[in-house]
């Protein structure tokens, strides 16, 4: 049997309702992590393609959003990469309003990330 890839990041089951949500009101999104503070500090959602990433940035993988058709994009800044490049990330929503331009904030949550070590075999199955 062949064990699965090892992945950078995942989705709670309550963002992934938040998500599944954002997309019928908002069609396909993606999620970017710019760092610093601030708005920086919260993984942003947009609307696929209304945030341009660039040549700095990594794309951390595809969420798998039961119910929503395409993977869900997850970026990050270069720079705060190399501070969170041997972690696995997964995206949150707790209560509380987020500032910012990032989709759910008229919804009086907001996303955030929660953060482990990833592990020497995770790390050695990864590209990036």
């Amino acid at each position: 049997m062949d064990t699965p890839a090892p992945q950078r990041v995942a989705v709670t089951d309550q963002a992934a309702e938040l998500i599944r949500r954002l997309v019928e009101q908002h069609g396909h999104v993606m999620f970017h992590q710019s760092g610093g503070c601030c708005d920086g500090s919260a993984p942003m959602c947009y609307p696929h393609g209304e945030f341009r990433t660039g040549v700095n940035d990594v794309h951390l993988g595809d969420l798998e959003v039961e119910g929503v058709a395409e993977g869900v994009e997850v970026w990050m800044s270069g720079p705060q990469f190399e501070y969170w490049r041997h972690t696995h990330l997964t995206i949150d929503v707790v209560s509380g309003r987020g500032s910012g331009f990032s989709l759910e904030a008229p919804e009086g949550v907001r996303f955030l990330l929660r953060s482990r070590l990833l592990t020497a075999e995770e790390l050695a199955g990864l590209e990036v």
